[in-house]
């Protein structure tokens, strides 16, 4: 791990104050909805948000946010200028690729693409940069540890036990690639019937909150199966978009509130192993 202190750099993003992850131990728990909606919830408190689409087998975003047949262009500085939609700016392989193209790339040009990502596009100043990572533990998770430092990671998760177990195992990645864990988001984790209003635990009563207790890690809520997210996002429009007044969004601002809090904590922190630090170097 000492590989990854010595190259991780702010200088790579220079404007970029805050770099948040979101990742899961598996697919189809909707984490890519996860991030994208973040983001757009994010940039509604008036903050400048990029959304970087770091799944580069299974790129997704350019058809969630509706630019799927946009092709980025070069900037008068030779780098790569991002695509702006929804009020975010972005990047993604997905921009690369025609519908039917697969990406049949070994671990050393994953790592190339995601410094291209990082270091050719023209991120200018961002208060935050949200990273959809692919799911599980793998190459890109290592390459983007030791590109960039990360403020923190989400994990996203579904109701099931047997999901959780590799829950764990996206836990302990980010624990060794020394990326702080913000918290735990439950999705899928109930359904809500339009009619009758009746609540439906599909996948079975979650305890996402209660493996947080025991894990002493933030839970950040739950996220209702709502028939709206699919047909939104086919149609480019994430559900924050869609239907920015409705429960979806409501969830997502609470979920803003919590990561904010958790990374000034954080920072309150380190601000007073800094000044502790410097009172017992001075009395050395």
């Amino acid at each position: 791990m000492a590989e990854h202190m010595e190259t991780a750099s702010h200088e790579r993003l220079p404007g970029v104050k805050r770099i948040i992850a979101v990742g899961s131990g598996k697919g189809g728990v909707g984490k890519s909805t996860v991030a994208v909606n973040l983001a757009i919830s994010l940039r509604n408190t008036g903050a400048s948000v990029g959304l970087l689409d770091a799944d580069i087998y299974g790129p997704s975003m350019p058809i969630m946010l509706g630019v799927k047949d946009v092709r980025p262009q070069m900037s008068d500085d030779h780098t790569i200028a991002f695509i702006e939609c929804h009020g975010l700016v972005t990047i993604s392989m997905g921009f690369m690729l025609k519908d039917s193209d697969a990406v049949v790339w070994r671990g050393p040009m994953l790592g190339k693409a995601l410094q291209q990502f990082i270091e050719d596009v023209s991120w200018g100043e961002l208060d935050y940069l949200v990273v959809d990572l692919p799911p599980g533990t793998g190459d890109v998770h290592l390459s983007l540890s030791q590109l960039i430092p990360m403020d923190g990671a989400i994990v996203v998760t579904t109701p099931q036990d047997v999901a959780f177990a590799d829950v764990r195992r996206a836990i302990r990645m980010f624990e060794l690639t020394k990326v702080p864990v913000l918290g735990l988001v439950e999705n899928m984790s109930y359904f809500i019937t339009p009619d009758t209003q009746a609540r439906y635990d599909i996948f079975g009563t979650g305890r996402t909150a209660d493996h947080c207790e025991a894990l002493t890690l933030p839970f950040l809520g739950q996220l209702p199966l709502d028939m709206q997210i699919g047909p939104a996002a086919d149609r480019g429009e994430p559900v924050c978009v869609a239907d920015p007044k409705g429960e979806q969004a409501r969830l997502y601002e609470q979920m803003v509130v919590a990561v904010e809090t958790e990374l000034a904590q954080r920072d309150a922190a380190q601000e007073g192993k800094g000044k502790f630090g410097d009172f017992f170097s001075q009395k050395s």
